[in-house]
């Protein structure tokens, strides 16, 4: 069986919440942005746009997202036109470590589920060309994955055999420090469990037909092993990891 990254194999059983906290994690984000008409978004690894479309749909604001995956670009693209907001949604390849925008751009910048898969040194230089691309007074708004307890080396070298990606989860004091470093000032955050694979997240997230097609594909042959996997990782060892959401301002 080919093992498939994480998030993209969530993403072929038919998730659309690809995210740590599910949808309270993003809501509580979409909360502290303020977004009106006038507002202007990017959103970095936009993936198949459900956020996007969220925010462009209830605020009728403009919103650029990028993403390196041309298959989720693809996704993105039908997503919005399905959803009629090609007015408000454009898409196109970028890199999070190179953003193709001049400096103070947007008003809100917003990153799911992305920090946590880079090193530190990518992480920082990330958080950087965000604060370069937001406009004084503007906003970050990520959404990421830590843990409350010590010495979890053991369940992150886990989590990751588990997922098939280097992540670097950082404690919630790591993650307010990145983001202080960066010139950030008022730094807030929401915490929480993963709701990636619990039976209660998969229902608040894509609702109950929605989560029994996800454990329905996933009980297939070709994918049982590996969801399987999965669900007992967070059902069990990685019960002590937690979703964080985290609000920066930029003064």
């Amino acid at each position: 069986m080919k093992k498939e990254v994480g998030h993209n194999f969530l993403a072929l059983l038919g998730k659309k919440r690809l995210r740590p906290g599910g949808v309270a994690a993003t809501n509580w984000l979409i909360q502290q942005a303020n977004l009106s008409t006038d507002s202007q978004v990017l959103e970095v690894a936009c993936n198949m746009c459900t956020t996007s479309i969220q925010l462009a749909g209830k605020y009728h604001c403009q919103i650029t997202g990028i993403d390196m995956d041309p298959r989720a670009l693809e996704k993105a693209n039908r997503n919005i036109k399905n959803a009629n907001l090609e007015n408000y949604i454009h898409v196109r390849k970028g890199n999070a470590m190179k953003l193709p925008f001049e400096n103070e751009s947007f008003d809100v910048v917003i990153n799911e589920a992305m920090l946590t898969m880079l090193n530190q040194p990518a992480k920082e230089k990330a958080v950087a060309e965000y604060y370069r691309v937001l406009k004084p007074g503007g906003i970050l708004l990520t959404h990421d994955i830590t843990f409350a307890k010590e010495n979890m080396e053991e369940h992150l070298a886990e989590l990751r055999r588990t997922i098939h990606i280097n992540v670097e989860p950082l404690s919630v004091g790591h993650w307010a420090g990145l983001f202080h470093s960066a010139g950030f000032k008022q730094v807030d955050n929401a915490t929480g469990p993963m709701s990636l694979m619990s039976i209660n997240g998969l229902i608040r997230d894509e609702g109950v037909i929605g989560a029994l097609r996800i454990v329905k594909n996933g009980l297939k042959k070709e994918n049982r092993e590996q969801f399987k996997k999965m669900y007992t990782f967070f059902n069990t060892t990685g019960k002590d990891l937690n979703y964080i959401a985290v609000c920066s301002s930029k003064k």
